[in-house]
Formats: structure tokens, sequence, C-alpha cells
């Protein structure tokens, strides 16, 4: 039998299940990483499961979120995790090695292998050929305890690769072509597997640029083959035994086909307030920039960088344009001080930011009131830059420094011959920044600020579930809605009390309020709720607050992940007109909640109106038990003391 390169891992991967489409399937996973955004959270609840040591092939925590130290919460948080990692067998990346996503790729992602990531961009991962998915916290935790992963095996998406980019155009101009025909739900239960004679025309940082952003397509994840391109990489960092050649075979039939012939694609941007409001950049013309920023998961590799330095050389940033550029790691800002490259991006009037996440998440560089921002990052929904009231477009590098330099959204061509950079047959490697775990953690001591506080846990399921509807949302909530992250609150990722404040106050800023004079409730939304993030804060700030019931049209995957593995029941009305029924405070319950989650349809009745809805969980028997016993952590518990 003929399989697809997804097929391949997944099959040597298998733990539970058949690999057919729609069936849940578990996986083991190889390697894990965390962010110090959701890893405080995510190592608490692995230190609540028992567990001395990681199973996992290897396991790294990374330091780049939550790195604007205005008070003592982030320099806790990070001692915390730092001083986890070395008891319980973890890498532990310090401040300023660089972003998760890219040091990965650099320097521990393999061929073939799983990797289970607390960041919804884990699937950069992709670009070496890994099967590389974003999960909550608990999940990764429970990963690195050697669990399997639970996923619905996903279709799988050959996305036929033809010709060769036009000068000036970039990898990130082919996901956003992508976004562009699918939208931010178009990958929903899917992986995108890249083919075709265009791959070898793509390096390993322009594959990962792609797998990156194929988040935003709602995919499971996205994966390139592991070929030569691979394996000049992996022999450039130092780590040419990783190399594993991977590929689909001949035969190899694939559920969807999706052909992009490169040589079309022309410089594209997304435009406000979303990755799929995708343009031609050349119909952007006249857009006066405020603030152009370089750098993030999604483009912040060495080529990128030396791109942006060779365009900007000899040049000067016009007086009213702000310009930032965030090398994606140490050994990318280290090779870009040597070789001179650093000093030519100062020289033009260029800011150097550290090498981490910062803007892309909403730390720091918040544009000015109604500013334009051209941003290289991944996403761009409204609020997230700091600025609510500004504008924020996508573009690759080659966009965002030709129109720093012009003053106005340019198209790239316009700056005549596009600058050539060569992929280094040889990377800078030092990973001093890199610390090893001890060999026996047993006596070590793990130091806990004040900060940091109990997560809340739900309870089992019994009798019936009632609330008021406390807010009625529409389509495409974020977790940046539900669960703000900026300057301010990042310090607090270990407190959800605290965070609980300000959850869904983006959308709803008397939410808080009203759940806590209320005892909690139910929520009510729109498709495609809980986009974005893989933060599971905005499950557990919620649930804090009482909420018992998300209703919504749809749910994105990894939220509706969460909301299950803490004990909230996601419901999908079976008839989307109802949603248009509900009024705000109307009182809705499900009787007998346990019985009926264990069933295929729950009735919701309406008291308020006097009627009732038929929903649908669309939840496997698995995470029926976990809705019924309260959640993940509440199951596997029972499961040991043989209640289940």
């Amino acid at each position: 039998m003929a399989f697809t390169a997804t097929q391949k891992i997944i099959k040597a991967h298998l733990v539970k299940g058949e690999m057919i489409t729609g069936n849940e399937i578990a996986i083991r996973i190889d390697q894990t990483l965390t962010q110090d955004s959701t890893g405080t959270m995510a190592y608490l609840q692995f230190e609540a499961m028992g567990i001395d040591k990681v199973q996992t092939k290897k396991s790294v925590a990374y330091i780049d979120h939550n790195i604007l130290q205005t008070g003592p919460e982030n320099a806790d948080d990070h001692l915390y995790i730092q001083n986890v990692a070395k008891k319980h067998g973890i890498y532990f990346s310090k401040t300023g090695n660089g972003i998760c996503h890219q040091v990965h790729l650099e320097r521990f992602g393999v061929p073939g292998q799983t990797l289970l990531g607390s960041d919804s961009h884990t699937p950069t991962g992709g670009g070496i050929g890994m099967i590389a998915i974003g999960a909550g916290g608990l999940d990764v935790a429970v990963a690195m305890g050697g669990g399997e992963y639970y996923i619905t095996m996903p279709k799988v998406v050959k996305v036929e690769l033809t010709g060769k980019l036009s000068p000036w155009v970039a990898a990130k101009d082919i996901i956003l072509e992508l976004l562009r025909r699918l939208t931010v739900k178009g990958g929903v239960n899917r992986v995108f597997e890249y083919t075709g004679a265009g791959l070898k025309t793509l390096s390993v940082p322009d594959r990962a640029t792609i797998t990156n952003m194929g988040a935003e397509l709602g995919a499971t994840t996205s994966i390139f083959p592991s070929d030569e391109v691979t394996h000049a990489f992996l022999k450039a960092q130092d780590r040419e035994k990783d190399y594993v050649e991977l590929k689909a075979d001949d035969e190899a039939v694939y559920d969807e086909v999706v052909e992009i012939d490169l040589s079309k694609i022309e410089p594209l941007a997304a435009c406000p307030h979303s990755p799929d409001k995708v343009v031609l950049v050349s119909s952007l013309k006249d857009i006066k920039v405020d603030q152009v920023l370089i750098g993030s998961c999604t483009n912040s590799s060495y080529v990128d960088m030396m791109k942006v330095s060779k365009i900007l050389l000899g040049k000067t940033i016009p007086d009213e344009v702000s310009l930032a550029i965030a090398p994606g790691s140490k050994q990318v800002l280290n090779m870009l001080s040597k070789n001179g490259a650093l000093g030519d991006m100062i020289d033009s009037g260029a800011r150097i930011l550290e090498s981490a996440c910062g803007p892309c998440i909403g730390m720091g560089q918040a544009p000015a009131t109604n500013a334009v921002s051209l941003r290289t990052f991944n996403r761009n929904f409204k609020g997230r830059s700091g600025t609510v009231s500004a504008s924020v477009y996508i573009v690759s590098p080659e966009v965002a420094v030709a129109s720093a330099l012009m003053g106005y959204i340019t198209d790239p061509r316009e700056l005549g011959e596009a600058v050539v950079v060569p992929m280094p047959e040889k990377f800078l490697i030092n990973d001093n920044l890199i610390i090893s775990p001890a060999e026996n953690g047993e006596g070590l001591v793990v130091k806990r600020g004040p900060n940091i506080k109990p997560f809340p846990i739900a309870k089992e399921l019994v009798g019936n579930v009632e609330g008021k509807v406390l807010t009625k949302l529409g389509d495409n909530i974020t977790t940046d809605d539900i669960m703000p992250s900026n300057a301010k609150l990042l310090p607090f990722r270990s407190n959800i009390p605290y965070l609980a404040e300000f959850c869904l106050t983006p959308s709803d800023e008397n939410f808080p309020t009203k759940a806590k004079e209320n005892g909690g409730g139910i929520i009510v939304a729109g498709s495609n709720y809980g986009q974005g993030s893989s933060r599971e804060h905005a499950a557990l700030a919620p649930l804090f607050l009482g909420i018992t019931v998300v209703l919504a049209k749809s749910f994105a995957r990894i939220h509706k992940a969460n909301l299950i593995n803490n004990a909230i029941i996601p419901l999908v009305f079976e008839n989307t007109n109802d949603y248009e029924d509900i009024s705000f405070m109307d009182e809705l319950v499900i009787e007998d909640a346990a019985d009926q989650i264990a069933k295929d349809v729950v009735i919701v009745k309406n008291i308020t109106k006097n009627t009732e809805y038929k929903t649908l969980p669309e939840v496997t028997q698995r995470e029926k038990e976990m809705l019924i016993h309260g959640g993940l952590i509440n199951l596997m518990k029972n499961k040991k003391k043989g209640e289940v």
C-alpha cells in the first residue's frame, strides 16, 4: 500500500485507533517544546502527575515570550521553569537564545519524528519533515509523561508546487496565497503536505515559513518532505546524523489536491484584521507606513535577515518611519554581527530588538494611534499589536523593507534587481545558552515565585447544567479575544485568578463582572470560536469564572481540545439558525447533563423563551469521559484509582 509522508509518520507512531479519516487516533510523541507564556502552567500540570522524569526522546523549555521584566513575575516564572527543567530531564533554552520555533528548527528538530508544542506555531517543524502539532499545555504535559496524544485522523491535502518564484517574491507569499484561497477555516482537520518539482527551489527556512503559517489555516499541521535540501540544512547545522529521508510514495493517494504555480505568484499582503484578507501588494498604493517590524517565528531566519540587510545597505529609513528588526535566534544574531550585516542594519536607522517573540505577541513596539504597521509576523488580529486602532498588514521581509525605505506600502519589484542570498554551507554553532538537565534531579528543589497560583480543576459532571447566557459573540473570536495576551498581562500567565479579571474583555468589557454576579454561566458564539493561539488560559480563565458550556456554530481545533481537557462542554448548533434565537441573559439548562453527553445529541432548553435546541457535542468516547469526570486530570486520577 502506498502512503503519503504524513501517513508514514503517523503509522510509525500509531498507538491507538486506525488511520481512517475522521477517526480518533492516538500517536506517540518523540519531542515536546514549551515556551514561557504557556510553559509555567504546563509544568505545574506535569508536576501534578507525579512523574519524576520526562519520557520523550527530547523535551525543551524555551524562554522567548515574557522577556519584558518590569517586575519580578516573569523572572520568577523563568526561574521556576529552569528548576523544573533541570529536575525532570528537560533542556532549557535561556532568554536571548531565540524564538522556540526558530531554535528548534536549527538545533533539535528531526525528520520523521513527532513534535508536540504548547504553542500554535509548532507546525514550523514540518519544514524539516516532522509531524509537529500545536496543543494546550496539559496535552503537552501528558506527552512529557509518556502519554499518547489524541487527534482526529486528518485529511491529507496535497499541495503541488510547480515552477519557481519570481524575483522579489517570497515563501511568505506562497502561504498568503493559500490563505487567500482557503481562508482561516480552510485547514480544519487537515494536514497540508507539500510536493512537486517546485520543492527543490525552497530552502528549509522557506519551508518553515510556510508550515509556520499553516496554523492560520486552522490546519492540524503542515509538512514538507525530508530531502536533499533538508540534508544540506542539517549538515550546515552540524546535525547530519539526524537526517532521515522522508517522502510520499509515488502512488500515494491524497484526500484533496491544491495546485500552485510558483511562477504566477506576486507579492501579497494580508490586510487588517485577518491573515486571510489577502490582496496584491501592488493594489495597496499610496498607503503611508508608520511602522515596519521584521522578525517573529515566521520570518527571522539568517537568509531573511541577510536579504533585509543587503536591501538596506547604504540607505536611510525616512524620518517618519520606525523600523525595528528582531533576528530569530542567537545563532542568527551572532552570524549577522560577525559578517557586518548587523552594522549595515543599524547604519540605516533600524532598531535591533532582542531575539525573541517581542511585538508579535504585543510585547512592546505598539504602534501609534491609527498607525499603519507592516509586519512579517503571522497574525494581525485587531488589537494584538497593543494598539486597537492600528491597521496591521502581514507581508514578506522583502515587502516590509521596501515599504520602510519608501515610506508607503511598496511592491519590492519597484526596487530593481532582486537581492539573492544563498544558504550558508556552515552555520555558527554555539549552544552555551542551552542548559542540559541534571543526570539525577531527585534532590533538586524547585523554586516558586509568589505569583504562581494553583490552576483551577473542574468537578465531576452531576445532575443538570444550567446558567444564563453571559455574552453572545460573533464569528472568528480569537484566543486573544478570550484571554488577552499583552505586555501587561503576560507576566500573570501563572496566576489564573488575576487573568480571569480580563477574560473576554476585548469583546465584552463587563464579562468577568457578569460571570461573578451570576455564579458563572454560558457563552454563545458564532463559527470558528477560539481560533489562534494554543493558550489554554483561554479555557482556564472561563473555568475559574464558572463557565460550564460554550454553545457555538463551530470551534477551532486546539481551543476545543482545551475546553474539553478542562471540562467546559463545547456544543455545536445542529441548526445554526438557533443561534439567532438566543438572547443575552436567556436562562439555559441541560437536564441530566452526563447522560446526555454520553449520547450524540444534547438538548439545550431555553427556559426564558420556552423552546429548545438540538446541539451536537461532536466529541469522541474518550472526550465524553473527560467531560463527565471533570476534565483530563480528574480522568487520569480516577483511572489510577481504578474508578474508570
